[in-house]
């Protein structure tokens, strides 16, 4: 076997690995370097967001911490290691980074002629992050939004909709717009649901059960207790309120009411408690009998 062949091999690839692609600075990006970058920030990136995971799911779980919490302290630790990693590296092999000045003179004036929205979004995440007016399984409405949180990115918010669609939300909605967290303070909420009957029904029957329909269902929080207000003279029908408090119907109050009124309507029809409906008397004055017969000829 020739042996030159293998040494003539390792020459050229010597030579390749070597070659000059651009200068930064003082520096000289050559194919080596390139591939060892690559290769770095690769490990950097991957690394860095299993440190995320491995804080968020098996060291920060032990504490009492909410879980949105936990993956706003996660993320702030990747982007951390994510920056100390870059200039790691950066310094590691040799990069001059005061050329870097030119590139971030670069950065802006391309953020001026398009990338103020990608700015904008991964400032408001930051923003969304530390100060965490919204959190990983918070419920929120932003615009027609309305779902659960359960992703916070650098650039976006992903929501999830009670129909399982996901929805990628920019983050700079969250900072320019008014945003209702039904669980900001705590995941417990109180829904309200109108309920009328008809005048000739005493009010205190119904509020017996209303409360009695309430207290039985089993999404319905005992403390606070739920409580019947009447709420006013409608023009057919006396209204009541039935308030509820719930945790675990916070993203789906539609089932809640609905399975609320289904017995409702069942305990009514077993009472004999009329449930009206709009309806108009109309009354017909004396004469009109006979302005009608005159018509007629």
């Amino acid at each position: 076997m020739n042996t030159e062949n293998p040494k003539n091999f390792i020459e050229w690839l010597n030579q390749l690995l070597s070659q000059p692609i651009i200068s930064i600075g003082e520096s000289k990006l050559t194919v080596a370097l390139v591939l060892t970058l690559v290769i770095s920030f690769t490990v950097l990136f991957i690394g860095s967001e299993w440190i995320r995971r491995f804080l968020v799911r098996k060291i920060l779980v032990k504490r009492d911490m909410a879980l949105g919490t936990r993956e706003s302290i996660g993320t702030i630790v990747k982007y951390i290691l994510i920056v100390a990693g870059i200039f790691s590296i950066l310094q590691t092999n040799g990069i001059d980074l005061s050329a870097f000045g030119v590139l971030a003179g670069a950065i802006g004036v391309g953020i001026g002629f398009g990338l103020q929205n990608i700015t904008n979004n991964f400032i408001s995440g930051l923003i969304i992050l530390f100060e965490q007016p919204i959190k990983v399984g918070d419920r929120i409405e932003v615009g027609d939004v309305n779902g659960d949180v359960v992703k916070i990115s650098s650039r976006s918010t992903t929501v999830i909709t009670n129909d399982n669609i996901s929805i990628i939300v920019p983050n700079s909605k969250f900072i320019d717009n008014e945003v209702i967290n039904w669980s900001h303070n705590e995941y417990r909420i109180r829904f309200n649901f109108p309920v009328g009957v008809s005048y000739k029904e005493d009010p205190q029957h119904v509020r017996k059960i209303l409360l009695e329909i309430a207290e039985a269902h089993e999404g319905v929080l005992k403390i606070p207790a739920p409580d019947v207000l009447l709420d006013s003279y409608g023009d057919n029908s006396i209204n009541f309120n039935l308030r509820v408090w719930t945790s675990s119907y916070v993203n789906k109050p539609r089932v809640l009411r609905s399975e609320l009124y289904y017995e409702v309507f069942r305990r009514f029809g077993e009472e004999k408690i009329e449930i009206p409906f709009p309806q108009r008397d109309i009354h017909l004055k004396s004469g009109f009998e006979n302005l009608g017969n005159k018509s007629n000829f």
